[in-house]
């Protein structure tokens, strides 16, 4: 009987401990390795990476809510100071990829972090999100926007070296012209 209840306390212990450090993890996917972490799932879909990465970064769609997406991809005549206008196929597919994938409709990663500082809005731009700033607050605005290999906040790509595969775990972070950067 002794080596039971110390077994159950054993097993207790570590359950405890277990909940602990993933309550205590913060945005770190201790739980499931933070070698294959994915901060945001990529879509690797080949029309939307074709489309929307000829322009830029291809941006994982939980990244924002199902219907910042359907605010973009309904005004993709004028999207940020350009006509991105698509045939209606192709814009109905990546939209529904968008919404299905997005931060309020996704359970992993920094998607349901996004979706819970939202508070309902539906903001156009990552960038603008409570989530980016609690992020990005420590970063001076001249090491990005003055910075002619960065030149704005929405490069993701260019200062988080893996961000195309979803990963922006902040050891990973290299400003170009600056090197690491470590709050």
């Amino acid at each position: 009987m002794k080596n039971f209840r110390s077994f159950g306390m054993t097993v207790a212990v570590a359950l405890v401990a277990g909940l602990s450090l993933q309550a205590c993890a913060d945005d770190d996917d201790w739980g499931r390795g933070w070698w294959k972490r994915a901060d945001f799932a990529p879509l690797n879909d080949p029309q939307y990476v074709a489309e929307c990465g000829d322009c830029h970064m291809p941006y994982q769609p939980g990244m924002l809510p199902a219907a910042s997406w359907r605010r973009i991809m309904n005004g993709l005549d004028d999207h940020f100071g350009d006509n991105a206008e698509l045939d209606e196929p192709v814009r109905q597919h990546i939209l529904s990829l968008l919404e299905s994938n997005a931060a309020d409709r996704v359970d992993t990663g920094r998607s349901p972090g996004v979706a819970r500082s939202l508070a309902g809005q539906a903001p156009l731009r990552f960038t603008e999100t409570r989530y980016f700033r609690r992020k990005h607050y420590e970063i001076p605005e001249r090491l990005v926007k003055n910075n002619p290999d960065v030149g704005s906040f929405s490069r993701c790509d260019a200062c988080h070296l893996k961000a195309d595969q979803g990963n922006y775990d902040e050891h990973q972070v290299r400003i170009p012209g600056v090197g690491r950067w470590d709050d």
